[in-house]
């Protein structure tokens, strides 16, 4: 039977799994993914055939070995691909949980670099020739930024409040304002964490309102911490009332009872100064009396995932001895990262050129319409009549609970269909914000509004070219 498209094989035209093996097709696809799954790729591929073949619907094309080859390499490309991709955020969120958070800065690039190549004194006291305890390679740092007595470090700040209530409240009652009970994403709630934590909440005043008094009423014996929670991911307005950190602390003070505070998000430096509403800092907090404050380092901070508890020497030496400390304690590469983010809050008025987060939050709304102007009919050949690509102004988020109702402006591409009812609408950007997802280096926008937003604040000037090739791929 002559070889020709579409003429139906059988099993007998079948080539070998040795045969292939040594055809020049296949020594590239050897040589890059090994014998081992080429092999077990080429066998799965073979017995399809033999099964299209007895049911009559094998055809010469698909058993060609440049046909078999091709289909290999894709399907073990695309079986070796990394799970875990970088991918555009146009999302209008700078710190998107789902997306990683903060990105480093250039400086804790290079230290994770140095520290996943050589050894480092992470437990090593140079000086003494003795062990040495790693959160000393930060702990100085912190308490220079933050006027804490002394600091920790655990591997989120969720792990920072589930240390401190277990080492300071197993068993005791922790007071905190109904108001303040928070859940933040993940369904991470503080009641549950109490609870997991062996401490019992006191809950006092309302979800609006809550007064001085109804600390001084609930403090008694078994008393362990007065708590404030930051409410990171929400706020109540209108008929409210709060009792600032200050005020806890004259009232805890004579019955000897520490006031712990969960700032959540956490910031070393006061935003207002680059144009950014307030949010209240590490340093206010201690400055305002706080024992304790726990905080995130990928967050505000602009930092790794890591949890930090800085505050009063002794407390935090309790903390420390807890065994929960050793199960919740950070490795290398995330204190390699952390010091050089910590430094650069040591030289303020360079801040924004180089810590990545305060950069992109600071973003002139001209550059990034500028950018705007540039992409718009690069998408627009690409998708061609089925859209209208347009350069407009949105509103970006801070994201990962700061400032929750705080926006930034901002400006982007908004992309609706050209044609088509409501629900035709709905179809076709859903199908074009899939094939964005789909891309090589994937890129991810937000639809509202029957518009598909990609807001411009995250890219980098040296990511512009890429993100036009991503959607030059769009064609193809």
């Amino acid at each position: 039977m002559a070889e020709h498209d579409g003429v139906r094989a059988g099993a007998a035209d079948l080539p070998s799994l040795d045969r292939l093996l040594g055809m020049p097709e296949f020594q590239a696809a050897l040589a890059d993914f090994g014998r081992t799954q080429v092999i077990a790729a080429l066998r799965c591929d073979l017995d399809e055939c033999r099964a299209a073949a007895l049911a009559g619907t094998l055809t010469h094309d698909r058993v060609t070995p440049a046909a078999l080859r091709t289909r290999i390499v894709n399907g073990l490309t695309e079986r070796n691909r990394a799970t875990l991709r970088p991918v555009f955020n146009l999302t209008g969120t700078v710190l998107h949980t789902n997306l990683g958070r903060a990105l480093l800065p250039e400086a804790a690039i290079e230290s994770v670099m140095q520290a996943l190549t050589a050894p480092a004194n992470l437990e090593f006291d140079l000086a003494t020739g003795g062990r040495g305890d790693r959160d000393d390679l930060v702990a100085p740092l912190l308490c220079e930024l933050t006027g804490g007595e002394a600091a920790t470090v655990v591997n989120n700040n969720a792990a920072a409040v589930l240390l401190m209530l277990a080492t300071l409240a197993k068993r005791r009652e922790v007071v905190v304002s109904r108001g303040e009970l928070v859940e933040i994403g993940g369904a991470f709630r503080i009641p549950d964490i109490m609870t997991h934590a062996g401490a019992k909440l006191v809950e006092i005043g309302t979800t609006n309102r809550t007064h001085p008094a109804d600390y001084r009423n609930a403090i008694g014996e078994k008393t362990a911490l007065l708590m404030k929670v930051h409410c990171s991911n929400y706020e109540v307005t209108g008929f409210t009332r709060r009792v600032d950190v200050a005020q806890v602390v004259e009232i805890a003070k004579p019955h000897g009872v520490p006031v712990a505070v969960d700032l959540g998000s956490g910031t070393l430096a006061p935003l207002e100064r680059w144009g950014l509403p307030h949010e209240t800092t590490v340093q206010e907090t201690i400055a305002a009396g706080a024992d304790l404050v726990t905080f995130s380092g990928d967050k505000l901070l602009g930092g790794p995932q890591a949890g930090m508890i800085v505050g009063r020497k002794d407390l935090i030496a309790k903390i420390k001895k807890h065994p929960l400390k050793r199960a919740l304690r950070v490795g290398k590469l995330t204190l390699a990262a952390l010091e050089p983010v910590l430094r650069l809050y040591r030289d303020p008025e360079h801040l924004t050129q180089r810590l990545t987060t305060l950069r992109l939050l600071t973003r002139a709304r001209d550059d990034m319409a500028a950018q705007a102007a540039r992409l718009v009919p690069v998408l627009a050949k690409s998708l061609g009549d089925a859209y209208r690509v347009a350069a407009a102004p949105m509103v970006s988020q801070i994201g990962s609970g700061a400032l929750p109702v705080e926006q930034l402006p901002s400006y982007g591409l908004a992309i609706a269909p050209a044609g088509g009812g409501k629900r035709g609408s709905g179809r076709a950007l859903a199908a074009l914000e899939a094939a964005l997802r789909g891309l090589p280096y994937p890129v991810i926008g937000r639809i509202a509004d029957q518009t598909l937003w990609l807001d411009l604040r995250c890219l980098e000037a040296d990511d512009e070219a890429r993100l036009a090739l991503q959607f030059a791929e769009l064609r193809a």
